[in-house]
Formats: structure tokens, C-alpha cells, sequence
């Protein structure tokens, strides 16, 4: 079959028809699923930032509940895309698992509009003393916030991996097209972030919450439709495996069943299928690699079994995933520290003091806006410029790897942290010198000595979210990248629920008998340095695992025949760089 103008990957449209690779994909479709991502970021952000606020002066929550249903709802928002990505990859493909989970999302949105907006799903208050929120009011607002996360869980896994397909790895100059990707995806996300830290977070205080939620549910809707004007240049990966997920089970079963066999000394004597087989397939060839080797018993050709062993690409792919797990388990904690954004630094800045002029207060939430601000300027400083030198340095067309840039986030957000203890410290401090008791004293310390954490976390984010999120789509097995880039969002997930089990429990075990919590409704009568200490402590004990972890991990080697040529796709796997990263 004539393949001259068609693109290389096997990609096709919503039709399965083969694609014309001038006339579809790259930045023109690309720019459609942007603009979606900056009104979702927008609508997600626009309820995030400023859910721990409602909950303690809308329905009356204490400091710790309210810390915990933030966790928690956020948790389940960056967990649920394991169960959409696997849906993706398994059964719809991801156009059509993004566009039924986006209906489910917009469904939430109108639900949590509704729910801030009508004065019957409200607590009552008489005098200025208000009731504790009844139980339907509650049942209606989480029910439509957890609505919101179910919906998430087909939306987020999907479009960012929708948007990378619109390049063709086998074209060098859409793979050159590529490697910008990531960095710009998250920059429009940041821009929704943005709009909502600023804008919609102060509506929110001084305009009502049903505009503040109402605007970004139109915005979502706007957004959508903007998405499917963008359907007939869309470029759709076809699956090649009915169940991807399946070596994941199959290699260590059959590993296990082959442990009495020997391995032989040369890897090339393990199972793997002709090269034409790859061919006729369309499938990536990925080549063997010396980590894990108890996997490898699983392509041992044993004589005596009638059913053929794995192939050495399926053993690979297993590994992969394992190799990612490791990497994985070392982001919780910079997740867990990511999680105080929109919790315990919001309630830290409320005790603040916010004026600025005579009339006009900044809302606590919205310096969440520094670091997306941080982010929009680091991004296209990172991609014009730290990437081209670093490039012409290393000849990585990264500039850096991929563990190098998740390592040099690491520090950076660790430096945070200890700035944010060092800050907490002086705010402790003014209390004591102001005699301060009352929870809603303010502290006579202006808002902005927070700025420096902020400002950093946005700056680490640039490093680590984004290099998360590459590192994740690149190393997935062919088959898995929906699945292999949940390890990104569920990373944030268990952060999230990480923290929220750290602040109950440390709520409970300082707080007991006559103790005073670090972490009580009274922030000017807590210790909330001790539990910033705490996280310092073990965020630089995390860095040293991070070493140990990307010491260990094999980039994946693989290659894919393309009209009878062989093209490789390569990472250097074992040299080890000055940053002490594995290159």
C-alpha cells in the first residue's frame, strides 16, 4: 500500500481511516486540546484553591476536618484517572473515554454551582451565629464534588496523552516538535490556574460563590465545545493489544511457574518473536535489559512446555512498569508537600495581615497565583533557554534527562519547605511578642513573607510536574502510555491522601490529653513549625532515596520497522551523569 504523505505511527481518524500526516496532528489540533486544558485547569483550581475557606466559613467545618475533606476529594480527583486510563487503553480508546467522563465532569460543576447557590443547601445563622450544615446541604455538596472526580478520571489521564499522539515519533522533525510539548500543555494549564487564584478566588469572597463557581462551569462548557471543533484534525492511535494490562500479570506467573529453570548466560537465547512479527504487527520491538532479572525467567524456552514463553518485549515491558513504581514511591512526599498549597498555606495566610491600602484585603488563597505566575515565566525561560544550552552541553536534545530534571525540582522543593518552616518560625515569634491568643487576631506580619515558598514550589513544579508527567508518557510501555501516565496524576493522588492521614495523625498525638496540637483550629495558638520541621525532615531524607531509586532505573531502548527500516528509539541507560542521575 502506498504510504508517501501518511503518517508513520499508525495513527488514524476517529473514522480508522490512515491519515495524511500535512494535513492533520501537530500544533494546529494541538491548539484545540490547549484551550480545553486552560478552562478545565481553570474550573479544577477555581474550587481547589479556595475549598478549605468554604468548608471552615461556609459549612462551619474545623481546621483538621477541613484540611482532611480537601485532601481526601483531591485524592480521589488525581486517583480516579487509573481507572480511566485503563478504560482508555482496555476498551475505548481515549477520544471517546475523554469525551463520556467530560460529561460527567461538566454534571459536577453544575451540581457544586447549584449547591453554593441556593440558600436552602446553606447553613442557617441567626444573629451572627451560624448552625453547623445539616446533612442533606453536605450530602448534595460532596456528592457533587466527588461527581466532579469521577469525572476527572477519564478527562485528565487522556488529554494530555491525546495531545502527544497528535506527534509522530518516526517524523525527526514532529519528534523535534515534541519535545516542547509537555512544556507548553502545562503552561496553558497554568494559565487557568492562574485566572482562577486571581480572579475567581476573589469573586468567591466579594462577589458570592455561585458566580465563582457558576463562571467556571461556562467556561468548561465554552471549553468543550471548543475541543470537538478541533475533531477532524485529530490523529488516534490504534490499539494492538486487546488488554495491555495483561503482561503485567502474565510475565511474573509465568516467571514464577519457570523459577527452576536456568537462565542462559546470553540474553539473546531468551524468547522474542522475528522481527517480522513487529512488522506485520506494527508493535515496537523493545530490547532487553539487565535489571529484574528474576523476570527474565519468564521467555526461558522451556522444551517440555507446549505453550511458548514470553518474548523478551513483553518481559521489558513489565519491568518498565516496575522500574516506574520505584521512581513512582519517591514522588509521594514531594506530593504531600505540593498538597499544603491549598491547605495549610491558605490557613497560614488567613492569620496574616492581607490589607493592602485602606480598603483592599487579598484573599489567602489567591497567592496560590504565585506560583503559577512563577510557572508561566519559568516555562518558556526552561524551554528557550535553559534546554538549548544545557543541550549544546550535554547533546541530550533534552538538555537534561529526564531523572535530572525531576532530581533539580526535588531540592528546590525541599528548599521550600524549609523556607516555609523559617517563616512559620517568625511568625510564632510576633505572636509571642504581640501577645496574641485569639484565633482571629490578626498577626501584625504582612502576607507577602509567604511569597518565597510560593514562588519556589512554582519554580520546582516547572521541573518536577512537568517532568513527571514526560517521564511517565515516555517510559510507558507502547500500549500503556493512558495507563503508564496515571503514575503522574496518582502520584499527586496518594500525596494528597498522604497528608491527609499525616495532619490527623499528628493532630491526634500532639493534641492528646492537656497538649496543645501543632495543627489546631487556633493556628495562633499551634505549632505549625514543628509540623513544617517535620516535613522538611522528611523531604530531604526523601532526596537521598530518589538518588538510590534513579541509580537503579534502565530508560527503555526500543525500535519499531517503518516501511522496512529499522528505527531505533534509544536512551542511554548506564552512564551515570556529574549530577550523580542516571543519563
Amino acid at each position: 500500500m502506498e504510504t508517501k504523505g501518511y503518517t508513520q505511527d499508525g495513527t488514524v481518524d476517529l473514522h480508522g481511516r490512515p491519515v495524511l500526516a500535512s494535513k492533520t496532528g501537530k500544533w494546529k489540533a494541538c491548539a484545540f486540546l490547549v484551550g480545553y486544558e486552560a478552562f478545565e485547569r481553570m474550573a479544577f483550581y477555581g474550587i481547589a484553591s479556595n475549598l478549605v475557606n468554604y468548608l471552615t466559613t461556609q459549612l462551619h467545618e474545623d481546621t483538621v476536618s477541613s484540611v482532611r475533606n480537601v485532601n481526601n476529594w483531591s485524592g480521589l480527583v488525581w486517583i480516579t484517572p487509573i481507572l480511566g486510563a485503563y478504560i482508555a487503553d482496555t476498551y475505548l480508546g481515549r477520544f471517546w473515554t475523554f469525551t463520556v467522563s467530560s460529561l460527567i465532569y461538566v454534571m459536577g460543576m453544575i451540581m457544586l454551582t447549584t449547591a453554593v447557590s441556593l440558600k436552602s443547601l446553606k447553613p442557617t445563622c441567626t444573629n451572627g451565629i451560624c448552625n453547623k450544615a445539616s446533612t442533606l446541604p453536605i450530602a448534595f455538596f460532596y456528592t457533587s464534588l466527588y461527581t466532579m472526580a469521577i469525572g476527572a478520571g477519564g478527562t485528565k489521564p487522556n488529554i494530555s496523552t491525546f495531545g502527544a499522539d497528535q506527534f509522530d515519533d518516526f517524523n525527526p522533525h514532529e519528534k523535534e516538535l515534541k519535545v516542547s510539548f509537555f512544556n507548553w500543555w502545562m503552561f496553558s494549564s497554568f494559565l487557568g490556574a492562574l485566572f482562577a487564584t486571581l480572579g475567581l478566588v476573589y469573586i468567591q469572597e466579594n462577589l458570592g460563590w455561585g458566580l465563582g463557581y457558576g463562571i467556571p462551569t461556562v467556561g468548561l462548557l465554552f471549553s468543550l465545545f471548543v475541543f470537538y471543533l478541533g475533531t477532524p484534525i485529530y490523529r488516534h492511535k490504534v490499539r494492538k493489544t486487546k488488554s495491555p494490562a495483561r503482561d503485567l500479570i502474565q510475565v511474573p506467573i509465568t516467571a514464577f511457574k519457570n523459577r527452576k529453570l536456568q537462565l542462559p548466560n546470553n540474553p539473546s537465547q531468551l524468547h522474542e518473536h522475528e522481527p517480522q512479527y513487529y512488522i506485520n504487527s506494527g508493535k515496537r520491538q523493545v530490547y532487553y535489559t539487565p535489571i529484574f532479572r528474576f523476570l527474565d525467567k519468564a521467555a526461558v524456552k522451556d522444551g517440555n512446555s507446549g505453550k511458548p514463553p514470553c518474548a523478551v518485549t513483553q518481559v521489558e515491558g513489565t519491568k518498565l512498569v516496575l522500574g516506574m513504581l520505584l521512581i513512582w514511591l519517591v514522588t509521594l512526599i514531594p506530593s504531600t508537600i505540593w498538597a499544603q498549597i491549598n491547605t495549610l498555606f491558605v490557613k497560614q495566610g488567613t492569620t496574616l495581615d492581607r490589607s493592602i491600602g485602606s480598603s483592599f484585603q487579598i484573599p489567602a488563597a489567591s497567592l496560590g497565583s504565585f506560583v503559577t505566575l512563577s510557572m508561566l515565566l519559568s516555562v518558556p525561560m526552561y524551554d528557550r533557554y535553559f534546554v538549548p544550552f544545557m543541550r549544546r552541553k550535554t547533546g541530550n536534545p533534552r538538555g537534561i534527562t529526564l531523572l535530572q530534571r525531576l532530581g533539580i525540582g526535588f531540592v528546590i522543593q525541599v528548599i521550600a519547605i524549609a523556607i516555609a518552616y523559617a517563616v512559620e518560625v517568625r511568625r510564632m515569634h510576633v505572636i509571642r511578642v504581640h501577645q496574641i491568643i485569639g484565633s482571629k487576631e490578626i498577626v501584625p506580619m504582612n502576607i507577602f513573607w509567604l511569597l518565597p515558598q510560593y514562588v519556589l514550589l512554582g519554580i520546582a513544579d516547572v521541573f518536577n510536574a512537568i517532568g513527571l508527567l514526560e517521564f511517565f508518557y515516555d517510559q510507558s510501555p507502547e500500549d500503556m502510555q493512558s495507563l503508564g501516565t496515571t503514575f503522574f496524576t496518582s502520584g499527586i493522588g496518594v500525596g494528597n491522601f498522604l497528608n491527609s492521614f499525616l495532619v490527623t495523625m499528628v493532630d491526634k498525638i500532639t493534641g492528646r490529653g492537656e497538649n496543645k496540637s501543632w495543627i489546631g483550629d487556633n493556628l495562633n495558638d499551634s505549632h505549625l513549625d514543628y509540623f513544617y520541621g517535620f516535613l522538611l525532615a522528611i523531604s530531604a531524607l526523601n532526596i537521598g532515596a530518589f538518588l538510590w531509586a534513579s541509580s537503579k532505573y534502565v530508560y527503555k531502548r526500543e525500535t519499531k520497522e517503518v516501511n522496512e527500516v529499522c528505527i531505533e528509539m534509544e536512551s542511554k541507560a548506564l552512564e551515570i551523569s556529574p549530577l550523580g542521575l542516571q543519563v
